[in-house]
């Protein structure tokens, strides 16, 4: 009860996968979470750098280049005096509104400190440009004080400038870094990752393998020695899921019901050698009733017989008309002594001294017993034909006795008519059925089961003579050759029809000899002898 118990609070195989599948889920979320962080941070970190202050660099070295146009413009006026030399001072203003526009685009706006730095430049270049603008009304007739304070302020406006760009400079590098971190947290993320997968694999592998793997080898090794070696050893259970628990459970039930049911086969074994041993020595018996029956009790039933139509011979017309009816008694009682255990003793032998099976023709065993039954035939006029018997294996004796045995009856059974009998064969799979047809007085259905039983008898022995054996030894015979026979009660008509089969030669084509033939007639033989 407590092995049970433990074996219920152990965790199912289902439970352990569901927790390996929730583990590896959670672990892959948790990896693919932290990379798409690093992954962000990288793509934010290079939008900056490449969409905002690259750019903005960009628009302030136009600026600065503009500026620059502007004073080279100025004092190129300022020197000569005509008014192309100004050109480069107007363009550098478009440019210059150009590019402070698309510095405002690119986030330098107020409160940024690209914001505040252009701002700076914008408002010193304004105070420059009313000095320009003064120096250009005056000409080369500007006094040198305006002179030197146009230079002033454009080094302002310079200064400005180099601020603006330093600024941005160092807002590049800040972020060119955050690139080359977040590029470098992606990589570490990615090996974490990678590591945490293998170390994962590695944990659940050794997991399964301690927990399922090695406990289902354990016993299937247990197993294997009960097997292959000792029935009686005892399957232990080795751990691991429940399933296991319990199947390590249900094997042990299984073998100690093997082992009880081995136990009792030996038993019923040990019966039934002594049960064949036993019917051994019956056989053995049997077999001595059987040499006794056939050379001990012959000679003294031949001696009372002789005896008995001794005395018959010698005072005939001696004694009176009952003592010559006992004598005539005694002397049929022992010729039918005689038949009878000649009888039994053919009986006995069927199945126990087999001879060798070999391909006979039954058409030939037909004749054969139809000769035998010559005498009868022409005293009945019975008329007997056949059609398509085939070849099969068989005793070639005790194949003949079955025909005779069921030609005997139908000529011994016959009514007014004179008796005629068919003997047809068919083919039926694997088997051929053969049918013995005549017209005599029939049996009822309801005896179909008891003729075939030794001894039993329908009619008196006085109207019919017979043993009651010749029906039972067909049957012996028949089945001793791997088939079956019986009554058929569905024939209809009048007369009776005996079926039996034989394995049927698979090597052999079947016979298919459909000419009837007439075997033996007491007018026919007459008609030919005329």
């Amino acid at each position: 009860m407590n092995a049970r118990s433990a074996a219920m609070r152990r965790w199912r195989v289902r439970r352990l996968a569901l927790l390996l599948v929730v583990f590896e889920v959670v672990l892959l979320a948790a990896a693919i979470t932290a990379g798409a962080y690093a992954l962000n941070q990288l793509t934010a970190a290079r939008e900056r750098v490449v969409d905002q202050v690259d750019p903005q660099l960009t628009q302030a070295q136009n600026l600065t280049a503009a500026l620059l146009n502007q004073e080279t413009g100025l004092r190129g006026y300022q020197l000569s005096g005509q008014r192309d030399f100004l050109t480069p001072y107007e363009e550098g203003r478009e440019a210059q509104d150009q590019a402070v526009a698309r510095l405002r685009a690119l986030g330098a706006t107020a409160g940024s400190t690209a914001g505040v730095d252009l701002d700076v430049v914008l408002d010193r270049t304004r105070d420059w440009r009313e000095t320009a603008d003064q120096l250009i009304a005056a000409g080369v007739a500007a006094e040198p004080a305006l002179v030197e304070l146009g230079k002033t302020e454009f080094d302002q406006v310079r200064a400005g400038l180099d601020t603006l760009r330093g600024n941005l400079e160092q807002v590049r590098a800040t972020d060119r870094q955050a690139l080359n971190d977040s590029a470098t947290l992606l990589s570490v993320m990615f090996g974490a990752i990678a590591v945490l997968l293998l170390v994962a694999f590695v944990l659940l592998t050794f997991g399964f393998n301690r927990t399922v793997v090695q406990p289902l080898l354990g016993l299937a090794r247990q197993v294997r020695d009960v097997t292959e070696h000792d029935i009686h050893r005892e399957v232990h259970s080795v751990g691991g899921p429940r399933e296991l628990v319990q199947l390590a459970s249900d094997v042990e039930a299984m073998r100690r019901r093997i082992v009880t049911e081995v136990g009792e086969l030996h038993r019923a074994h040990e019966l039934l050698d002594a049960r064949t041993q036993a019917l051994q020595r019956s056989n053995s018996d049997l077999e001595q009733f059987a040499y006794v029956a056939s050379h001990d009790l012959q000679e003294p039933l031949r001696k009372v017989a002789s005896f008995c139509q001794l005395l018959q011979r010698r005072y005939a017309g001696s004694l009176d008309e009952r003592g010559e009816q006992y004598i005539e008694f005694a002397v049929d009682g022992a010729k039918r002594m005689q038949v009878l255990i000649n009888d039994l003793l053919a009986f006995s032998r069927v199945g126990r001294r087999s001879g060798e099976q070999t391909v006979v023709d039954t058409a030939e065993l037909f004749a054969a017993a139809v000769g035998n039954l010559e005498p009868v035939i022409e005293d009945t006029g019975a008329r007997i034909t056949h059609s398509g018997l085939p070849r099969v294996r068989g005793e070639a004796s005790l194949l003949t006795a079955v025909f005779q045995n069921l030609i005997s009856n139908a000529l011994k059974f016959h009514g007014e008519a004179a008796p005629q009998v068919r003997v047809d064969a068919v083919r039926n799979g694997g088997e051929w059925e053969f049918s013995v047809t005549d017209n005599g007085i029939g049996i009822e259905a309801e005896y179909a089961d008891r003729i075939f039983v030794i001894f039993q008898r329908l009619h008196p022995k006085n109207a019919y003579p017979g043993t009651g054996i010749g029906l039972a030894m067909c049957r012996k015979i028949i089945e001793h050759h791997g088939g079956r026979i019986w009554l058929d009660t569905e024939s209809g008509g009048a007369g009776t029809r005996f079926r039996f089969t034989l394995p049927a030669l698979a090597e052999v084509p079947a016979a298919d000899t459909a000419d009837d033939s007439a075997l033996a007639t007491a007018g026919s033989k007459k008609s030919e002898d005329a």
